[in-house]
């Protein structure tokens, strides 16, 4: 892979990693932290996913959704998790933080071993000086074991997974996976085709992408870019490389090595 314009930080178990200990923004990837918290309310009981949640001014954000420009204002949590995962809707977000609070969210987040990965604040649009600098910052190591705890859990986690399977953003790493964008349901290894499901983060100078692929084996991976802006394409085009080799991964048959070390380790440069 060639020199590239900025950072690019990822941890794939079973193939490589690199710089994946540098904690960078993480744009909605972050979300992810926060979803992870409305799936474990559901299955604990302790939310209601039918419960009716109204959205005040203060949670309208531009940027990604739909939600700015819809006429309800009432929502159930289960209608504003799913918006937040399918097409990372910022106010749904916002409204799923002020219900639940940044506290828990972060609580949650240390019970499930992220030491570095947190959310900071609500989505802002724009972000002035006197907000925290960015929206969550995490690094691709605890990503990615948090992508494994996910699709490893049978309490919570099949809810979020089935949350990430619809996930509109597959312009990142699933680009280069072969597989159905639109399969929402769970599927479960060994599979004869590819399965995917994920959470991508946007923003100037930042993309991010976590997620689980399955074939005949289960793959997860974080990868995320921080770069100048205007050079963010370049960042998804070495991504999509990533890509490639995660879709290979998923469909490999052999077993790890038995010294657990990974297929690959990187020399790439940025």
């Amino acid at each position: 892979m060639p020199d590239l314009p900025g950072t690019l930080a990822y941890s794939i178990p079973g193939w490589g990693e690199h710089r994946a200990d540098e904690p960078l923004p993480l744009a909605s990837v972050g979300k992810l932290l926060l979803l992870a918290t409305m799936a474990r309310g559901f299955n604990t009981g302790d939310l209601d996913p039918d419960e009716p949640l109204r959205l005040l001014d203060e949670d309208y954000a531009s940027g990604s959704g739909v939600l700015l420009n819809l006429s309800a204002r009432t929502w159930t949590l289960s209608d504003l998790a799913r918006l937040t995962a399918a097409i990372s809707d910022n106010t749904a977000t916002n409204a799923l933080l002020r219900r639940v609070g940044l506290d828990r969210v972060a609580t949650d987040a240390t019970t499930a071993g992220l030491h570095h990965t947190r959310i900071l604040d609500r989505i802002r649009e724009p972000r002035l000086p006197e907000h925290p600098p960015m929206f969550a910052i995490g690094t691709a190591r605890e990503l990615s074991a948090f992508t494994e705890l996910i699709a490893t859990n049978r309490e919570w986690g099949p809810l979020l997974l089935e949350w990430m399977a619809g996930c509109a953003d597959r312009s990142m790493i699933p680009a280069s996976i072969p597989h159905d964008p639109e399969d929402s349901t769970v599927r479960e290894v060994p599979l004869s085709a590819t399965w995917v499901a994920n959470k991508t983060g946007t923003d100037v100078g930042t993309r991010a992408d976590v997620g689980v692929v399955r074939g005949t084996r289960q793959v997860c991976y974080a990868v995320v870019a921080q770069c100048a802006p205007g050079r963010e394409f370049e960042m998804v085009v070495a991504m999509r490389e990533l890509g490639v080799a995660v879709g290979r991964l998923a469909q490999d048959s052999r077993e790890k090595s038995a010294s657990g070390k990974p297929a690959h380790s990187s020399t790439m440069r940025d």
